[in-house]
């Protein structure tokens, strides 16, 4: 097992202040454990200041600096794994692992990961970004280092949003079954992104007010001392009921699923946290800690409102005003179902855990009968839609397309074996920005397109988006309308009735050319205007459906065209450029088709337009593949960098 800073003689601490003299973890052991407080109060303002200047997760890594400390201070992460779930907790853990001159590049280009990424340092154990993984992630760790018999330690760390996901319960139930020797650590601070939402989390709510708890764990530790040891050859089934008898806490589903459970404890105490960790690590099979944080801890803003301040623009640290929001595609989506809603009765709206990333706090509101956050746990949003549609209502499953992928078998199986009338409504479609490769919604179009029954669009803008979403409406059957991370012009305030809708499956020509002609898809479409200009000779077409594909315009096109361009924010691997040679081989045309778009890789955070250009799909990208093709040089702007 890893040695123990604190049994340990103290050697000379660094310069005060204490963050100034850590560069790596080992530095940080050389404090006595009174000086950690202070380190830990260094630590939160250093953590406020990066977000101020490169934004990022803000709440949550406040909320996580001492329970960092204390796990830096006890154990070694060079060689022990402390698995962080999500990972957008780490900012403090970053800083103190040699990270802290470039903690200001956090989620820029080139930058360090807004997660925890094997590929940026050793003391990241998982590369992550998508909760309710630490647990299963973490068993296998430690059933690899029992397998080879080694001895370093596995540490967990999960907060009780991701708790709500089935990953993680059924993880908890293999590690309660095989007993590995590991560490959980239960961040319980009543949020995700959105207040928490389940039975988990009210029985986590109860624990902590009844006072009967940490007694009783006493009494029975005492109990049991002075009345079972001498009878230790007893059956385990007397030793059982025994602990059942003096131990009330033992009636828990963390007992009851085979782990020991300590605590609920103060979290941001971190004489408390080194008393129990410390403990805890001489003890053999699993064990749960129960900590209780407070998100935002620290910093008045993001503890008022730990919603608004979990990730943070940039902002004046000593006069914090979260920015303005501009109208965003979010916005568009949660004002049309809202008054999809308010037209029919029928229409219901599900999210796991998304209200806020999704636009929906308004329609959560005004639409409070007929709204549903399942918590972390894409696959029950999806298949709880079923069972609405299964029983005549209407429902909307508002999800990411990166969570969308947790669900895949739900789509299949559950709604579009039997073509129920569920409608997904696909956010973050393409590249995101910060989030970086574990959020970049770009497989979405692939693997959808192989699900019979499914239909797929992407508007331009947002009144084609409302356009779509009566179709969707009114045809029934799934349908998926997505679109990308950002900002769009309003739609007319008008009611339900008066959204023009646009026919499933149509495509627009939005420029004429007689040579070649490039296809967009949401945000490419105006990058193909661009690059166009006004050459005579380049058509733009809005190719705003998927699945199906507007065949008959797609051939009569391609027939009189020297060549097709598809333009997409996705990968081009099974996307739109793939769904139009497979029509046009279908009909044996044999026009020529470039495809541009993400090619087979995974691409790291950064910005999104600026990663357009690089990845070959921008305005610049598209001139190039026209000058290629012989088009554009006499016709085409020159485009500012």
């Amino acid at each position: 097992m890893s040695s123990d800073p604190a049994n340990t003689p103290s050697a000379k601490p660094p310069p005060r202040g204490f963050l100034e003299g850590i560069d790596q973890p080992e530095d940080l052991k050389r404090l006595r454990p009174g000086e950690l407080p202070a380190l830990a109060e260094e630590l939160r303002s250093e953590v406020i200041r990066v977000c101020s200047v490169a934004g990022g997760h803000l709440a949550s890594s406040l909320g996580a600096v001492e329970l960092t400390v204390a796990l830096h201070y006890l154990f070694d992460t060079r060689r022990d794994r402390v698995v962080w779930d999500v990972g957008h907790q780490t900012y403090g853990h970053k800083i103190l692992t040699g990270r802290k001159d470039r903690i200001e590049t956090i989620r820029t280009g080139g930058g360090l990961a807004g997660f925890t990424s094997i590929g940026e340092s050793e003391h990241d154990a998982l590369t992550v970004g998508h909760a309710s993984t630490s647990l299963a992630a973490a068993l296998g760790m430690a059933l690899a280092r029992d397998a080879r018999g080694d001895d370093y330690e596995v540490a967990a760390v999960i907060g009780d949003g991701a708790l709500t996901g089935g990953m993680a319960l059924a993880a908890l139930n293999q590690i309660g079954h095989l007993k590995p020797r590991m560490l959980i650590v239960l961040n319980d601070n009543e949020m995700s992104i959105s207040e928490n939402v389940g039975a988990i989390n009210h029985y986590m709510r109860t624990l902590q007010v009844q006072p009967w708890f940490q007694r009783a764990e006493d009494r029975a530790k005492a109990g049991l001392t002075r009345v079972w040891e001498p009878l230790a050859d007893l059956s385990s089934r007397a030793k059982k009921a025994a602990r059942r008898f003096f131990d009330p806490a033992s009636n828990n589903p963390f007992h009851a699923m085979g782990l020991r459970y300590v605590g609920p404890i103060d979290g941001h105490d971190i004489t408390q946290l080194l008393y129990y960790l410390a403990k805890i690590r001489e003890l053999d099979g699993p064990t749960m800690l129960h900590i209780v944080t407070r998100k935002g801890k620290g910093y008045e803003v993001a503890e008022s409102d730990p919603i608004t301040w979990h990730g943070a623009s940039t902002f004046d640290p000593k006069h914090p005003v979260a920015k303005g929001k501009s109208h965003t595609w979010s916005t568009a989506f949660g004002e049309a179902a809202a008054a999809m809603a308010l037209a029919d009765d029928r229409v219901w709206v599900i999210t796991p855990a998304m209200r806020e990333g999704s636009g929906l706090v308004e329609y959560s509101r005004t639409h409070a009968d007929r709204y549903l956050d399942v918590g972390i746990a894409e696959d029950v949003a999806v298949t709880v839609g079923a069972g609405l549609a299964l029983r005549g209502e209407k429902p909307i499953v508002a999800i990411y397309s990166t969570f969308l992928q947790r669900a895949f078998d739900q789509v299949v199986h559950d709604v579009a074996l039997d073509e129920l009338n569920v409608i997904f409504a696909i956010d973050r479609a393409g590249l995101v920005g910060g989030d970086g490769a574990t959020h970049q919604g770009i497989y979405d179009l692939a693997y959808l397109r192989t699900v019979p029954h499914v239909g797929i669009g992407m508007p331009r803008d947002a009144t084609e988006l409302r356009g779509m979403l009566k179709a969707a409406h009114r045809l029934g059957g799934p349908k998926a309308i997505r679109w990308p991370r950002g900002s769009v012009t309003p739609a007319a305030d008008t009611p339900f009735e008066e959204w023009p809708e646009v026919e499933w499956g149509s495509w627009e020509v939005v420029k004429g050319g007689t040579d070649v002609v490039v296809l967009g898809i949401g945000p490419t479409v105006d990058y193909a205007i661009a690059a166009a200009a006004d050459d005579p000779r380049v058509a733009v077409v809005n190719a705003r459906f998927v699945k199906p594909l507007d065949t008959g315009l797609l051939l009569r096109l391609a027939r009189s065209a020297k060549a097709i361009v598809t333009v997409e924010d996705h990968t081009v691997v099974g996307g739109l450029g793939s769904a139009v040679l497979e029509a046009l081989s279908d009909a044996g045309v044999t026009t020529r088709v470039v495809r541009l778009g993400v090619q087979d890789t995974p691409v790291p955070h950064g910005d999104p337009v600026a990663q357009h250009e690089e990845l070959g799909y921008g305005p610049k990208a598209i001139r190039g593949a026209l000058e290629t093709l012989g088009v554009g040089r006499n016709y085409l702007p020159t485009f500012g960098t």
